[in-house]
C-alpha cells in the first residue's frame, strides 16, 4: 500500500518520496513522451486540411490572374477598365466583410468554411464566360463576394487550429496559398502555351478546387459557438480601434503591393515589355512562388529575428522591388523585381491576421476588423493602378507601389509590438493529459 489516503499519495508523489510514487511519475512521462494524444492527432490533421483549402483558394486566385490577359483581350479591354474590373472584385468583398463577422461567428469557421471553398472555387468559372464587360462585372461582383466571405471564414480557421496546436502556423498557411497562386499561374502557362481552351481551363481548375476543398473542410475541428460565446455581440461593422487600426493600416499597405504585383505582374509583362501570354504568366508565377518562400520560413524567421525586424526587411525588400520593376528595361530585370516584391510582403500579412485573430471576442470578429481594413487595399489597388497606368504608364503605377512598400517599413514596430504583446499574454499549450497507462 503506497499510502494511507489520496492526499498523503499526492504528496509523496510531488515530492517523489518514494520508489513506487516515482515509478508511477517516470511511466506517465514516458507514456506522454511515447504516445501522441488523440488531440495532438486531430489538431495536426486540421491543419493540414485548413493548408488544403488555403492552397485551392491560391490556385483559384492564380488562374484567374493570370489569364487576364486573356480576357482583356476577348473582351477588348483598356488598363483603366481593367482596373475597373479588379475593383469590382474588391467591392463584392469589402461589401460583404462587414457582415462575414456575423455569419462566420454565428455559423462557426468550420461550417462556412466549407461551403464557402466550393461555392468561391466554382465561381472561378464565370470571368472565363462573360460575353461582354457588363456581364462580366457582375460576375466579377458575385466572385468578390465569395472570396471576401471565405476569406475571413479560413482565416478564422485558421486561428482556432493555431490556438489548438500551440504554435504558431499562420505564416505557413498563407505560404500554402502563395503556392497555390503559383500553381495557378503555372497551370495558365502551360495552358496559354499549348494554345488550348481557357474556358476548359478554368472549369477543370474550378471543379479541383472545390472537391479538394469540400473534402479537406470534413477534417476541421470545432463548430457552432454555444452559450455565452454564442451571446457575444458582433457588430455589424467590424471597425477596429486604436492600435489595431494602425496594424490595420500596415495590412493596408503590403496587400497594396500584393495586388499590384498579383494583378498587374502578367499585364505589365505582356504590355509594356512586349512578353508572350504564356511568358507573362510565368511574371504572376515568379512574384508567388517569392512569397510562398517567405512564408513558407516566415515563422522560423520571426522566432529569430522578431516580428518588428522581419517586417522592416520586408518594407525594404518590397520598396526595392517595386522601383526595379518600375524601371526595368528588359522581363529579366522585371522578374527580379517581383521576386523582391514577394518576399517583401510575404510574412507582412500573416503577422497582420494572426494578431487579429486574438484580439477579439472571438477569431471571425478579429479577423473582420483588421480585413475590413487591410482588404480595403484590394480596392484602392486595381483603380490606383489602372487610372496610373491610363494617365502615364504601368511603370509610374508600380513606383506608386513603391510609396506603400516604404509605409509597410514605417508600421513595423507597431506590429511586432502587437505580435509580441499576443505571445506575451497567449496561455502555453497544456500537456496532454495521461491516466498512466500507454
Amino acid at each position: 500500500m503506497l499510502a494511507d489516503s489520496p492526499g498523503t499519495l499526492a504528496k509523496l508523489m510531488k515530492s517523489g518520496g518514494c520508489p513506487e510514487a516515482q515509478a508511477l511519475r517516470q511511466a506517465d512521462v514516458l507514456c506522454v513522451r511515447r504516445s501522441p494524444s488523440y488531440g495532438e492527432f486531430l489538431a495536426s490533421a486540421e491543419r493540414r486540411a485548413v493548408g488544403v483549402t488555403f492552397f485551392v483558394n491560391g490556385a483559384v486566385i492564380g488562374t484567374f490572374s493570370a489569364r487576364l490577359p486573356w480576357i482583356a483581350e476577348r473582351l477588348h479591354l483598356s488598363s483603366g477598365t481593367l482596373g475597373l474590373v479588379g475593383l469590382t472584385i474588391s467591392i463584392g468583398a469589402l461589401a460583404t466583410m462587414p457582415f462575414a463577422a456575423q455569419f462566420v461567428h454565428h455559423y462557426g469557421p468550420r461550417a462556412t468554411t466549407r461551403v464557402l471553398i466550393v461555392a468561391s472555387s466554382a465561381a472561378l468559372l464565370l470571368p472565363a464566360v462573360a460575353p461582354d464587360l457588363l456581364v462580366l462585372t457582375a460576375m466579377m461582383l458575385i466572385f468578390g463576394a465569395l472570396t471576401g466571405v471565405n476569406d475571413n471564414a479560413m482565416n478564422a480557421q485558421a486561428v482556432e487550429a493555431e490556438q489548438r496546436l500551440g504554435k504558431s502556423i499562420m505564416s505557413g498557411l498563407h505560404g500554402l496559398w502563395s503556392l497555390g497562386v503559383l500553381a495557378g499561374a503555372l497551370i495558365g502557362s502551360l495552358w496559354a502555351r499549348a494554345h488550348l481552351n481557357p474556358v476548359l481551363q478554368f472549369a477543370v481548375v474550378a471543379a479541383a478546387a472545390a472537391a479538394a476543398g469540400g473534402i479537406a473542410s470534413s477534417w476541421f475541428a470545432g463548430q457552432a459557438p454555444e452559450g455565452a460565446a454564442a451571446e457575444a455581440k458582433v457588430p455589424r461593422f467590424a471597425w477596429p480601434r486604436g492600435t489595431l487600426l494602425l496594424i490595420g493600416l500596415v495590412g493596408f499597405a503590403a496587400i497594396f503591393v500584393e495586388f499590384a504585383a498579383n494583378d498587374w505582374s502578367a499585364v505589365f509583362m505582356h504590355w509594356d515589355l512586349r512578353s508572350s501570354q504564356a511568358a507573362a504568366a510565368i511574371a504572376t508565377g515568379t512574384f508567388a512562388g517569392s512569397m510562398a518562400a517567405g512564408r513558407l520560413c516566415g515563422d522560423m524567421v520571426v522566432r529569430r529575428i522578431g516580428a518588428a525586424v522581419s517586417v522592416r526587411v520586408c518594407g525594404v525588400l518590397g520598396t526595392a522591388g517595386c522601383v526595379l520593376v518600375a524601371i526595368s528595361p528588359v522581363a529579366a530585370v522585371a522578374l527580379i523585381g517581383f521576386i523582391l516584391i514577394g518576399l517583401g510582403v510575404s510574412v507582412v500579412v500573416p503577422l497582420v491576421f494572426a494578431a487579429a485573430g486574438r484580439s477579439g471576442p472571438s477569431p471571425a470578429i478579429g479577423v473582420a476588423g483588421v480585413a475590413t481594413v487591410s482588404y480595403g487595399a484590394g480596392m484602392a489597388a486595381p483603380s490606383v493602378m489602372g487610372g496610373v497606368a491610363d494617365i502615364s504608364s504601368l511603370r509610374i503605377a508600380f513606383a506608386v507601389a513603391a510609396l506603400l512598400a516604404v509605409g509597410v517599413g514605417a508600421g513595423a514596430g507597431l506590429l511586432g509590438r502587437e505580435h509580441q504583446e499576443g505571445h506575451a499574454t497567449a496561455e502555453p499549450a497544456a500537456a496532454p493529459a495521461s491516466d498512466g497507462r500507454c
